[in-house]
């Protein structure tokens, strides 16, 4: 099939200015905005080395850029003024290699994390691990009935990993759509892959399309 870009010699106003945020995608379709204060050209899919939540860097891929960021600002109803963090450069073979590095970790870290929650005798499942790329940060995503009281856990963490470690519980979707996996339909699950929104199922909807009403279903 042939493709014609119709608007590649169109000439931008000479007072247009290119929106200063980008879309940056990082483990388990997480996606953050972030201050593109330098104007580096940037496409989709580069490496970028990003401001962590608290200070150091983190490296993920541009998702999106341009005036589309800014509809899904408007979507995702985030102000410009929320957005704060900022890209520092794209990311060098040093950055890539620190990254890869803490990836690396991820799945030993994890299983440690296990046993010392079982140590514990704490009622919560560690999920996943997501490191920063300067391995400064590792945060811990865990599922669970109620609310769990992991200080001591955190403690021990700190104490072997040494690093600064936050935990977040999720539910069983976002857990599916961190691990992945293939759904009934035969596909790749649709929560690991474009969908980010985790919006309510409800048992009408499930009887409309003649669905099991099994919950745990219905919950992804």
């Amino acid at each position: 099939m042939e493709v014609h870009d119709w608007l590649s010699n169109l000439d931008m106003p000479s007072n247009y200015k290119p929106f200063q945020v980008t879309e940056i995608k990082f483990k388990g379709s997480r996606k953050e905005f972030f201050l593109n204060n330098d104007n580096i050209y940037l496409e989709i899919g580069e490496l970028v080395a990003v401001e962590g939540p608290t200070g150091g860097f983190d490296v993920g891929h541009v998702s999106l850029t341009g005036e589309l960021v800014r509809i899904q600002m408007k979507r995702r109803k985030t102000a410009l003024d929320q957005v704060t963090k900022k890209i520092y450069r794209k990311a060098t073979e040093a950055d890539v290699e620190k990254w890869n590095a803490a990836k690396g970790m991820e799945w030993e870290t994890m299983h440690k994390a296990r046993k010392l929650a079982l140590d514990l005798r704490l009622q919560m499942k560690i999920s996943d691990v997501d490191y920063q790329a300067d391995k400064t940060k590792a945060t811990f995503f865990y599922t669970a009935d109620g609310r769990v009281d992991f200080r001591e856990l955190i403690k021990k963490m700190a104490e072997s990993f040494r690093i600064r470690i936050e935990m977040r519980q999720i539910g069983m979707r976002q857990e599916a759509g961190r691990l992945g996996g293939i759904g009934s339909c035969g596909r790749e699950l649709c929560c690991s892959t474009w969908l980010t929104n985790f919006k309510t199922v409800s048992t009408a909807a499930a009887r409309y399309q003649n669905l099991s009403l099994n919950t745990l279903k219905l919950a992804g």
